[in-house]
């Protein structure tokens, strides 16, 4: 049996925003809800076919270093357990399908506009960047790499992002 992606959700709650790959719901003034759909962007551009699990992959990721650093870096993250979200949030109850392993329970906060990448080889923006400067994100590589090459280690490139 082939699984379905989820392509948006759809859930009985006010949707205060939607992005390239997630939806956020409000629960009430102090918590969202973020769910993560199976849809792909890729340069800016949301692709036709979602993939099954991505939102899935995408918010149990998350979830792991948001649990793993919460000491560290204070953050937003309440729960991606799903009765743990349907008890708090019962309207939810008959979406528990929609809603487990993709959706995430977060306090609402004040978002800092960064983003982080790692990139571990050399191609898209990166290839086109490195061709004309023999850089990636500003940061020097080794001459003579050719396209989708290894990079060893990965490189970080945190950014700014645009709100």
């Amino acid at each position: 049996m082939t699984p379905t992606a989820l392509a948006e959700s759809r859930l009985p709650l006010k949707r205060i925003n939607q992005g390239k790959v997630r939806e956020i719901y409000q629960v009430d003034d102090h918590t969202l809800l973020l769910v993560a759909s199976d849809r792909i962007s890729a340069f800016d551009v949301v692709m036709a076919e979602p993939i099954p699990h991505k939102g899935t992959v995408l918010t149990q990721m998350s979830a792991y270093w948001f649990r793993t650093l919460s000491e560290l870096v204070p953050n937003h993250y309440v729960t991606v357990d799903a009765d743990e979200i349907v008890r708090r949030v019962p309207v939810l109850g008959e979406h528990r399908a929609t809603i487990t392993g993709r959706a995430m329970l977060v306090r609402r906060a004040n978002p800092i506009p960064f983003e982080c990448v790692v990139r571990g080889y050399l191609a898209g923006s990166g290839w086109a960047e490195y061709r004309e400067r023999g850089t990636m994100a500003g940061e020097p590589l080794n001459p003579g790499l050719l396209e989708s090459d290894r990079l060893d280690p990965p490189l970080f490139t945190p950014a700014a992002q645009h709100v």
